[in-house]
Order: C-alpha cells, then structure tokens, then sequence
C-alpha cells in the first residue's frame, strides 16, 4: 500500500483486518530525539539531521492527521461487525444445535416467498445456514441460493453442516453494502436481522438496490415480538424497528411495497416486494 525505493513494503494489509505500517506518522521532535540516541551511527550518516527535523515534521502533519483520521473513521465503521463478531463467534458452535427446533418454522416461511426454479436467493445473516436447504429446494439445481453472515465462525459452522458448496455459496459481508450488482437477486431472506442494525432504514434501501423489480423480501422470526419482549423481561418499545407502524414506513422509503405484515405470537413475518 506505500513504498519507497529502499523499501518496497511500507505499509501492507492482510485480509480486512490486518493492517501495518513500517514507518512513523506518530512521530514527533522528541521521537527524533530518541531514536538519534538509540541509532548515533545511523543518525550520522544524515548530516544536519536535527536540524531540518522541524521542517520535516511540519510537511508530515497534514499526511499523518488524514491517514490517521481515516483509519479512525474505518475502526469506529467496523465496530458494529466487532461487536457482532465477539458475540457471535464463541456461539457458533453450538449454535446450530440450539435452534434446530426452529428448521420447519423457517422452511414454512420459506415457502411463502413464491421463489421459482432457476431464480437467485439470498439469506441475509445466515448464521448456520439452517434456512438455506429451504431456499435451494424453491430454487432448484438451475438457481442460485447465497448466504451472507459478518461472522466468520458461523459461515464455518454453517459448512460443517454441509450447506456450502452445490447448496449454497457462503459469504463474509456486511449487510448494509453487499457485494452483488444491482438487480440480481429474486428474493432475500432475513431472520432477526434487522432490529439489530445500527441503520435498519439504510439496510432495506441496500436491500432493495440488489432486488429486482417484483422480488421478495421476507423478514421472519419463529417467535413474535411480543413473546421475545417477554422472554427478554423488557416491554414491547414503540421505537422497535419492526413495530408495524416504524416498518411499514421504513419499507416504502427503501423501494418496498408491504404486502403481509404478520407478528402472531408463533413467529414475526412481514413480506414485501420491490417496487420500480
């Protein structure tokens, strides 16, 4: 990511998380200080070092404030998928075995999205992948089934289970820029995913960018909100996301139109499809 002629790695990444530098943005006159004293025989290979160090060092402010405020604007951009990952990644393994109940509710739900052979669907936070097997059955062996999770761990649970490869194609991304072209997918599937969303409103408008016209959404969760409410010991909030008159709303400015809006006491389902 940055070279010189004596060193051609100066700065490098690996993977999205791993990042480092060989040189010093952070340093200051009395950096230069400790390093002449620690290195005396390199420092005197630099005439007139010290002395042109305050000019240097000027020069580098405005380079080393905007290096470091971007990578300060990545850090707090990724800390929702830090947050997600520190939560999810020590449950991942038993995760599958924790909700397997839940499989048939999810491949009813499934069943409603009206997907066709041949079309492409896409389970949004897949977490183990149970809804996946559902999808590629609706799509059958000519359509395209993707699974989408922030967490590494639980698309490597999720392949334990055998749901990668012919049955579905596993991806690292995060929800709120996904990296599909616009208009390819036939339908998506989200299981209690969009109320933990830092912006809910920006998920669906993403959403709806890679549906095309007349493709489903199916949001579901195999307990309605008021029996999560209860579970969790907290009241139902008039702010929750999925509140039929916050989502409704949220729908139509994402390029929605809501056509069942369904939270029963067994399972939470809205569907909608895309407009335009």
């Amino acid at each position: 990511m940055a070279s010189c002629d004596r060193y051609p790695v100066q700065a490098f990444r690996v993977g999205g998380a791993a990042w480092g530098l060989q040189f010093h943005l952070e340093a200051d006159e009395s950096t230069v200080d400790t390093f002449m004293a620690a290195f005396p025989a390199d420092a005197a290979t630099v005439p007139g070092l010290r002395d042109a160090t305050p000019a240097a060092l000027a020069a580098l402010i405005p380079h080393r404030d905007r290096v470091l405020g971007r990578f300060a604007a990545l850090v707090a951009d990724r800390a929702e998928h830090t947050a997600s990952r520190t939560f999810f990644t020590p449950r991942a393994a038993r995760w599958e075995a924790r909700f397997a109940a839940d499989t048939p509710a999810y491949a009813s739900a499934v069943a409603r999205m009206g997907l066709r052979p041949g079309q492409t669907a896409l389970d949004l936070g897949c977490g183990t992948g149970r809804v996946l097997p559902a999808l590629r059955v609706e799509v059958g062996d000519k359509g395209t089934v993707l699974g989408v999770d922030v967490t590494p761990a639980m698309l490597t649970a999720a392949a334990r289970e055998g749901r990668d490869g012919d049955l579905a194609h596993l991806l690292v991304a995060d929800c709120l820029r996904l990296p599909l072209p616009s208009g390819t997918v036939d339908g998506i599937f989200s299981a209690g995913l969009l109320d933990h969303l830092a912006e809910p409103a920006a998920a669906l408008r993403e959403w709806a960018r890679v549906v095309r016209p007349g493709g489903t959404l199916l949001l579901f969760h195999p307990s309605g909100r008021a029996e999560r409410a209860a579970r969790h010991g907290r009241p139902l909030s008039p702010d929750d996301p999925l509140a039929e008159p916050n989502l409704r709303p949220m729908l139509t400015a994402g390029g929605w139109h809501t056509r069942e809006y369904d939270d029963a006491r067994a399972y939470f389902l809205t569907r909608a499809v895309r407009t335009g």
